[in-house]
């Protein structure tokens, strides 16, 4: 008698054979709503016009002087102004909190007024004047509202700091310094976290009295 299996029995499973759920549910993950085999894509979810689309990015050239140098970029069009101060030319004083402009963190001066630079698209400032933390001193020598911070104690962990003397500036130049109150409402826009508050405001008011 013939012992031999029938070949539905005997033969391994080829590569083309169904998984078993046990081993799709041990090879699969599930990513964004989206189920990947075996953890990666087996193929661009795209057709290769949008993945080439996609790779290729617009981009542009951009000319814009930061704390009085000239710089020369090209950059993706997406590129905020917080990402190419620390990314392209390595500023990195200025920092990324919240990245959405809701804790003012990366607070910069363009051509002399306040904005959230994580909001700011670097291709809209061709020709534009920006300045940071590290511009703002001369030299060695701190700026007052810098050294106001330093005599107040006005600031703990420092990630804010960058942020707040930059606004702080902005609204002494703009003149919404006059109070107490008036500062607290015009650095409103900016976070610290460690509650620093009535130390960062005695700082700004000192020096708007100094000016």
């Amino acid at each position: 008698m013939s012992t031999e299996l029938p070949e539905s029995e005997s033969s391994p499973p080829t590569e083309e054979s169904a998984p078993t759920r046990r081993t799709f549910v041990a090879t699969t993950t599930a990513v964004g709503g989206v189920v990947i085999a075996g953890g990666v894509f087996g193929g661009s979810i795209l057709s290769k016009p949008e993945a080439a689309a996609a790779s290729a990015a617009p981009s542009s050239r951009v000319t814009l002087t930061v704390n009085g140098r000239k710089h020369t970029v090209t950059v993706d069009n997406r590129t905020s102004l917080l990402d190419l101060l620390r990314e392209h030319l390595d500023l990195t004083g200025s920092k990324k909190g919240c990245n959405a402009g809701a804790c003012g963190a990366c607070t910069v001066l363009v051509d002399g007024r306040r904005v959230n630079s994580c909001l700011t698209l670097a291709v809209r400032l061709d020709g534009a004047e920006v300045t940071t933390i590290e511009g703002l001193g001369d030299g060695d020598r701190l700026h007052p509202l810098q050294q106001a911070f330093i005599d107040e104690d006005a600031f703990q962990c420092g990630y804010c700091t960058p942020g707040q003397i930059m606004s702080g500036v902005g609204c002494i130049e703009e003149g919404h310094a006059g109070s107490k109150d008036e500062i607290r409402e015009w650095m409103s826009g900016n976070i610290c976290r460690c509650g620093c508050y009535p130390k960062i405001v005695r700082a700004v008011e000192q020096t708007a009295r100094r000016k």
